[in-house]
């Protein structure tokens, strides 16, 4: 499948698939996205004191390497990708120029050239594990805090947004844990209903009315 390197309305970089007409990124900005959707509504919500976190889609490392940026507490981050992206699309991002974070060379380099199906630790407070995996494949049980769900958009991968991947992301997640999404469509809303998750509607990233943000709540208070 073609790809080619798009630049979006942040000034940052993404993968654009034109037989999909689909990108790793939204097209109105791919560094905003991640902080609005996966930072500010996921990450920024999780109160315990380390937190586990597993991305749907690793992708160009982003998530990955703004999580890094932005930890606060000690990260153990899990990506979960089936097709890495290569080292030379990899060349060909510009986020740290854009994130002005070019003294972060070292540790985005290390993001993206360890050993996949390794832990690898970046640095003092932050643990990578990229999982080279299809997410159907997915059968980690109470382990995360924290789910990035960064996948194609059900319009062309529908598969991926269905009640059973759902259900893998509802049962891999610990009690209160988090799951937050760009995707704001209401099939995705139901699916994640009807496997027990707490839905709510949060305002989208740039160019998004709205997005989803679920969480795993099995008790209830007396």
């Amino acid at each position: 499948m073609k790809r080619e390197i798009l630049i979006t309305s942040d000034g940052s970089s993404t993968i654009h698939l034109p037989d999909w007409n689909e990108q790793y990124h939204s097209k109105n900005g791919s560094i905003n996205e991640t902080y609005h959707v996966f930072i500010e509504s996921g990450l920024k919500q999780v109160t315990k004191d380390k937190v586990a976190v597993l991305e749907i889609g690793f992708g160009t490392g982003l998530n990955c390497f703004i999580t890094y940026l932005e930890a606060q507490k000690p990260i153990d981050y899990y990506g979960v990708e089936a097709y890495p992206v290569t080292q030379e699309e990899v060349k060909k991002m510009n986020f740290l120029s854009v994130l002005k974070a070019e003294e972060q060379t070292d540790a985005f380099n290390q993001i993206h050239e360890v050993s996949w199906e390794e832990k690898h630790k970046i640095s003092d407070s932050f643990l990578l594990t990229k999982r080279k995996q299809f997410f159907e494949d997915i059968t980690d049980q109470n382990v995360f805090d924290l789910i990035y769900f960064d996948a194609f958009g059900a319009r062309v991968q529908p598969q991926l947004w269905t009640e059973e991947i759902f259900q893998k992301m509802y049962n891999s997640l610990t009690e209160n844990g988090i799951l937050v999404t760009y995707s704001a469509k209401g099939s995705v809303r139901r699916a994640m209903q009807a496997v027990g998750f707490t839905v709510e509607r949060l305002p989208g990233p740039p160019g998004k009315r709205e997005m989803l943000r679920a969480r795993k709540i099995t008790t209830k208070n007396a």
